[in-house]
């Protein structure tokens, strides 16, 4: 039958062993030199305790802004945003979405009004995301429902299909007709966030909260620095350089990859992706 060793012999031969030596300034009983990362530190025996929870790392912050309906905007989202948000885990990247872009705001006789780039179905678009994003609130809800909309043919087609050009008895946003029913796709909430009440999407685009969640957009796009120049506009870590922008394009999965400071997934062994279109310069 085997000998218990006492823990006392334990720690002993712990500091006596070659090898073994432990800092000077190790206040800790042997017994509890692995019982948390910060005693190990202490101790400086951290090679010694492999059981010890990984460190935690603060997350990868990424804030898009765009359009919804820039092609350049879409394709970054739909191949190289969403894909590599799916792949990691969440405690590793941080997503903001601001869709206005290139638009400009205006004030007409007290009351706000937009012009986008790409025309006033562009401005219903971020409308339409930027409402989705305030109902739904939570990112994994919503992201997937502006991914089905942002990967289809357009992103406000169903508003032709319930409401269709020209429409009398429709409120308008510039001279887009905004249904009287949903404006987001049914078939995507149904698939990605059956949960949200779309007719409150309804309410939020045709009333003043959307004008408001538009401003807020307005004013964190204006408020960037250096300013965009085009979209898709890309900040990591919430900073804005030609070479982060670069390799976002290129491998948004490998630029977080290299980023985060904490333990990585498997997945983080990336293959580069091709650079994607030239973004839609103001």
């Amino acid at each position: 039958m085997a000998r218990t060793v006492p823990l006392a012999v334990l720690a002993l031969v712990a500091l006596l062993a070659p090898g073994l030596g432990v800092a000077p300034g190790c206040d800790y009983p042997a017994h509890r030199w692995c019982s948390s990362r910060d005693v190990a530190a202490a101790c400086q025996v951290q090679s010694r305790c492999p059981s010890l929870p990984s460190p935690t790392a603060p997350a990868v912050q990424l804030s898009l802004y765009y359009e919804s309906l820039c092609p350049a905007c879409r394709q970054f989202l739909v191949l190289e945003l969403f894909p590599t948000w799916l792949l990691l885990p969440e405690e590793m990247l941080n997503i903001t979405l601001v869709p206005y872009g290139n638009a400009q705001e205006r004030n007409i006789s007290g009351k706000l009004d937009f012009q986008c780039q790409h025309g006033p179905e562009e401005c219903l678009g971020n409308m339409m995301e930027a409402c989705l994003m305030h109902e739904a609130k939570n990112f994994s809800t919503y992201f997937p429902v502006i991914f089905c909309l942002e990967s289809g043919s357009s992103v406000t087609k169903n508003l032709e299909a319930v409401c269709p050009l020209p429409c009398p008895s429709c409120p308008t946003l510039g001279d887009i007709p905004v249904p009287l029913t949903p404006p987001v796709s049914p078939q995507c909430l149904q698939i990605y966030a059956p949960g949200v009440d779309s007719g409150r999407i309804t309410a939020c685009v045709q009333g003043d909260t959307g004008v408001a969640l538009m401003h807020h957009n307005a004013q964190v796009t204006e408020a960037l620095d250096p300013p965009h120049q085009y979209v898709p506009w890309i900040t990591v870590n919430g900073k804005h350089t030609d070479e982060l922008q670069a390799q976002a394009e290129a491998s948004l999965l490998g630029l977080v990859c290299h980023l985060y400071q904490g333990e990585k997934p498997e997945i983080c062994g990336s293959s580069k992706a091709p650079k994607l279109p030239s973004g839609c310069r103001r």
